[in-house]
């Protein structure tokens, strides 16, 4: 019998002479959602945003990837870390991969088995694909009646824009994001992030935990659905509860708040700082600090709703005197005072910030192929049933053997399935 370590920590057996292998589990995750299964047919970023989340909260994740090629993220060419997408790194961590092809019956064959014990499927095809290849929900439902179907879409699966594709350049265009992204007079800006594709990977992760929940109380599944343009237009609340209000579309307004004043970024003399006058009190504390005790009783600037209407005024008074000092002056001052203010970092001098670090929001990984990484930790904190980050993303069907013999296939079983191309383990891919 051989014996070799598993890039996800198991150990594997191998009788001499044998390619298949059998595998010792890891350690229980002590995560809230220990002991769920998900089967994740999504890719890129919505679906797989979700199924990390899942995952560091301590569910069995098995990253279902198509055959051929995998997930489309593999395929990015810029960056890579010694010839892997970072991208697809990034996504993937904490889950287990094997690679089915799902256009051969073998193949669904493999799935329909897997649906049987698994306690939540994720996708984010467009509407109707899967219905195509007999793998919808009303089918799968009536193989595990407790599945939890979780579908991201572009635009949902009701109304006219049903069986439309979306992606998330397109979601912000169509919820008005980009119409109030930038400054004013510009042309329309995305947001820096892909804002849709995340949020609709947050928004579905919570309704399977909400669908989880209400299974466990009646053994009953049932489908949760979202799309890029629901989580964008979630992402409008001043701003729909302005339209509302007012029946006027807002525009943008650069780093400046829709309600508050001041409530932006100021140009110091070595860089930006972000100052939140959100409140009456606050904004008395920032008069202050600047020296301007004046402003208190000056009309122009006596309520929110004056500076509002004079901010362009008070952005240019108070622009003079911030651009006197350096950052760090300001922030002690306005920190000393109650201030709330803070740096405008760049994405490297955020993720090394101590208290992202203090956070545990950076987080170091052991990949089989390029040794320690750093990957993004968990947003979500614990106190009784913390997250945990195991192990890197998987290699394409890194751990197809590992899981048919899960789910019951013997090894001649599992080595037809390879050879007539049902699945994929990372030797026949070679």
């Amino acid at each position: 019998m051989l014996r070799s370590a598993h890039p996800n920590g198991k150990v594997i057996e191998r009788s001499a002479g044998s390619t298949m292998t059998q595998a010792v589990k890891r350690a229980p995750h002590t995560g809230p959602l220990a002991g769920m299964k998900v089967l994740e047919l999504a890719q890129i970023m919505a679906g797989p945003t979700c199924g990390l989340l899942l995952a560091d909260m301590g569910a069995d994740v098995i990253k279902v990837e198509k055959l051929p090629g995998g997930d489309d993220s593999r395929g990015y060419r810029e960056p890579r870390i010694n010839g892997i997408s970072a991208p697809y790194l990034v996504m993937n961590r904490n889950k287990r991969a094997m690679a089915i092809n799902l256009k051969l019956p073998e193949g669904k064959a493999v799935l329909l088995r897997m649906v049987k014990d698994a306690d939540v499927l994720t996708e984010n095809y467009r509407v109707g694909t899967l219905e195509k290849l007999g793998l919808g929900y009303e089918v799968l439902k009536t193989v595990n009646p407790g599945l939890i179907y979780c579908a991201i879409s572009g635009y949902g699966r009701t109304g006219p824009y049903a069986d439309k594709g979306g992606f998330d350049l397109i979601a912000q265009g169509f919820a008005g994001l980009m119409s109030i992204t930038g400054e004013p007079g510009g042309a329309p800006v995305k947001t820096g992030n892909s804002v849709a594709d995340i949020c609709a990977g947050i928004l579905a992760a919570t309704g399977i935990c909400a669908a989880y929940a209400h299974k466990l109380k009646t053994g009953q599944g049932q489908m949760v659905e979202t799309s890029l343009m629901d989580a964008a237009l979630q992402q409008t609340y001043w701003q729909a509860a302005s339209y509302f209000a007012t029946g006027q579309s807002p525009g943008p307004t650069g780093s400046a708040h829709l309600l508050s004043a001041p409530y932006q970024a100021f140009q110091t003399s070595n860089g930006w700082i972000n100052i939140g006058g959100a409140n009456q009190s606050n904004w008395e504390r920032i008069a202050r600090v600047l020296g301007q005790t004046n402003w208190l009783s000056d009309p122009r600037f006596e309520s929110n709703t004056a500076r509002m209407a004079h901010r362009a005024t008070l952005v240019e008074l108070m622009q003079a005197i911030l651009s006197q000092h350096d950052s760090e002056h300001w922030l002690q001052a306005f920190d000393a005072a109650g201030v709330p203010a803070g740096p405008v970092h760049t994405i490297g001098e955020a993720l090394s910030h101590p208290q992202t670090l203090a956070r545990g929001m950076v987080q170091h990984i052991d990949h089989p192929e390029l040794g320690s990484m750093q990957t993004i930790g968990c947003p979500i904190h614990f106190s009784e049933t913390p997250t945990r980050i195991d192990h890197a993303a998987p290699s394409l069907g890194q751990d197809t053997e590992v899981l048919l013999l899960e789910f019951g296939y013997s090894p001649s079983e599992i080595e037809a399935l390879v050879a007539c191309g049902a699945v994929a383990t990372p030797a026949s891919l070679t």
